[in-house]
């Protein structure tokens, strides 16, 4: 995955994102219930712009050969983590649970509560290709909730989470929408959370 120079800076930069709609998410380890809702996702895919400049193209090997399909929250098990490092980062994980590769395109559209707009997704973090999951594959995001350089003072709790997969045209997104319970007590965002592109490790979603 291309790396710049400000992907070497503390803190994860971020531009303004397209919309949310979202996919099935469980909570990893602390997770109080799932549930799947359309009316807010259809709400924030009709707000959609695509506002990125660079978009990851599909990779030319065995898995488009395949047919891939788009991943979404009916062909994948997502989890959200809280990590130790770095600070005020949470880390999505996708995984393929259904039986044909699928595509995750773009950076997943994140909502934090009832936020009417969708975290704002890193440029910086484009990988080469679209990640294609194979069924039992993963691919990951980072997540940053505050700026690493700050002390996390000020911001707001969140208590909920929804997340949905882009659609293929990278100009929306694809699937129902799905809300979990954040850990208990919610997670503190000292500003706008920010996302990362879908990546193919933990360690390239959690850009420092």
């Amino acid at each position: 995955m291309p790396r710049t120079g400000s992907r070497t800076t503390a803190a994860v930069r971020i531009s303004a994102a397209t919309a949310l709609a979202l996919g099935t998410l469980s909570l990893t380890g602390c997770a109080s219930g799932t549930g799947t809702r359309d009316e807010g996702a259809a709400t924030l895919v009709a707000q959609t712009t695509n506002k990125h400049s660079t978009v990851p193209q599909p990779s030319s090997n065995r898995r488009t050969a395949r047919n891939a399909v788009p991943c979404t929250g009916a062909n994948t098990e997502v989890t959200v983590t809280e990590v130790p490092r770095p600070v005020h980062h949470l880390l999505i994980t996708a995984t393929n649970t259904g039986t044909r590769p699928c595509d995750a395109y773009n950076a997943p559209y994140l909502r934090f509560d009832d936020a009417q707009a969708p975290a704002d997704t890193e440029p910086d973090s484009v990988p080469q290709a679209v990640v294609t999951l194979e069924p039992g594959e993963s691919a990951y995001a980072g997540v940053a909730l505050a700026e690493p350089d700050g002390d996390g003072e000020g911001g707001r709790t969140a208590h909920r989470l929804g997340v949905l997969f882009a659609d293929r045209a990278m100009d929306g997104g694809v699937g129902p929408e799905a809300a979990v319970e954040l850990p208990s007590g919610g997670v503190h965002m000292g500003g706008s959370a920010r996302t990362t592109y879908w990546q193919r490790s933990p360690q390239d979603a959690l850009i420092r």
